[in-house]
């Protein structure tokens, strides 16, 4: 739920306007809008390189999952665990874009720990691989965008512990 929707009902609840501060919340969210969308963008241009990168990155810190036996190995399995990693990768614009990591939280999170441990994926490679993509998009970023996109990166990361 973004800022705007929060306050809103925040207050409604309590029948009564917005205070002075939820309105500067809410001009200080609008006024980052279009920075919040340029990080979006290149996130969302750069999805490829990004996830191939945090991917070969992955596979050399955690050659175990790629082996005989790990989760991602042969090719069909690899690419399932670049889907993946695209799927959070996708989630955190989401998640920029909103300003908050309520989508996040609804459409990815829910569940995620049960799912991999019932699949016998190792949390803490999927963990690797979402840290290695924050680490592939910050290059890609000037250092306040990579700091703001760099708190949703974490949040996934968090999800997953």
């Amino acid at each position: 739920m973004s800022i705007v929707t929060k306050s809103i009902v925040n207050a409604d609840a309590e029948a009564r306007y917005l205070s002075p501060g939820e309105l500067d919340r809410i001009k200080g969210f609008v006024t980052s809008g279009e920075r919040r969308l340029r990080i979006a963008q290149v996130l969302t241009e750069s999805r490829e390189r990004i996830v191939k990168q945090a991917g070969d990155q992955l596979f050399q810190k955690r050659p175990d999952v790629v082996s005989p036996g790990g989760n991602a190995y042969g090719e069909e399995m690899t690419a399932t665990c670049l889907r993946d990693m695209d799927y959070y990768l996708r989630l955190v614009t989401y998640g920029v874009v909103a300003g908050d990591v309520t989508p996040i939280e609804e459409i990815g999170l829910v569940g995620v720990k049960e799912m991999y441990n019932s699949l016998g994926t190792p949390l803490a490679a999927v963990a690797e691989g979402v840290r290695a993509m924050k680490s592939v998009a910050s290059g890609l970023l000037s250092g306040e965008d990579a700091a703001e996109a760099s708190a949703y990166f974490d949040y996934v990361v968090g999800g997953l512990q």
